[in-house]
């Protein structure tokens, strides 16, 4: 069986095909929750372009001969109008929006990069950030917090101590929580950084899945980027200029998620929630 699943995230849209393993991904910025963190609503033009997208990544996956399917995250379910946007999206697309809660994000990336093994992910997202960690086979901590890369640059913009500030506010959930040492970090922000690290002029799956990137590391990338304009930042080799202007936020954040578990360093996966949503219904 093909699938062809499409993740309407908060800063992009991606699509995975799927067949007996993961063929290709293929990501259309959108951002989505532009706007949401003030307003608490979708904006008309974040709607029109998100819905354009997935009707695009729709089109192919139908064209491919893949069952399509869709789900949503931080942006669609925290809006005031994200039924009114998977209405859109139905008549539109003829899609059926799975619009997935918080702590079920959490584990959807976990299943997408850890399999059935134990240890954690982190997942920075444009609205959310999701934490997940299994000990013994089972989920010993799963947590949803309300900030991801979109939501920072809304808030605090390219303000370096406005950015620390909002996330050691937004990360106090994470105190105390017992860490695993393998912790994987998922999703835009981390592909980004892992990709800095070895000055991809391309991204390479195969040459990034598993590279370590340390907390030391984290910390002067954080803080390279936050010196740099956003025009400066599209200059630096492995960078992707569609993130060019949150990605400081989305350092700054991976950063102090990482020294608040304690953690000497992190492992990128490019397995994310696009496998563990097939993962978690069973069809993979």
């Amino acid at each position: 069986m093909k699938y062809a699943v499409i993740d309407i995230g908060s800063n992009s849209v991606r699509l995975m095909l799927w067949a007996n393993g993961t063929l290709y991904k293929k990501v259309i910025t959108t951002r989505l929750a532009q706007g949401l963190a003030a307003s608490g609503v979708i904006c008309e033009e974040a709607s029109a372009r998100t819905v354009a997208a997935i009707a695009e990544l729709a089109a192919e996956g139908r064209h491919e001969g893949a069952i399509v399917l869709a789900f949503a995250t931080a942006a669609v379910r925290s809006a005031k109008n994200g039924c009114a946007f998977c209405a859109r999206v139905k008549e539109v697309c003829d899609i059926e929006v799975d619009v997935i809660a918080g702590e079920e994000e959490a584990r959807l990336g976990m299943y997408g990069a850890l399999g059935a093994e134990d240890g954690g992910t982190i997942d920075i997202g444009g609205a959310s950030t999701e934490v997940c960690i299994r000990t013994h086979g089972e989920i010993s901590f799963s947590a949803s917090l309300n900030i991801g890369v979109v939501r920072l640059f809304d808030r605090c913009g390219q303000n370096a101590d406005r950015l620390r500030a909002v996330v050691q506010e937004e990360i106090r959930a994470l105190a105390g929580v017992n860490c695993p040492d393998t912790m994987y970090a998922i999703g835009g922000t981390a592909s980004t950084l892992a990709s800095i690290n070895l000055g991809l002029a391309e991204y390479d799956a195969a040459k990034l899945n598993g590279l370590s990137l340390s907390a030391e590391y984290l910390d002067e990338v954080a803080s390279y980027l936050l010196i740099l304009s956003v025009e400066e930042r599209k200059s630096i080799p492995g960078m992707d200029v569609r993130r060019a202007d949150v990605i400081a936020g989305g350092a700054v954040l991976l950063s102090e998620i990482v020294h608040a578990f304690g953690l000497k360093e992190v492992k990128f996966s490019d397995g994310d929630n696009l496998e563990g949503y097939l993962v978690a219904r069973g069809l993979a």
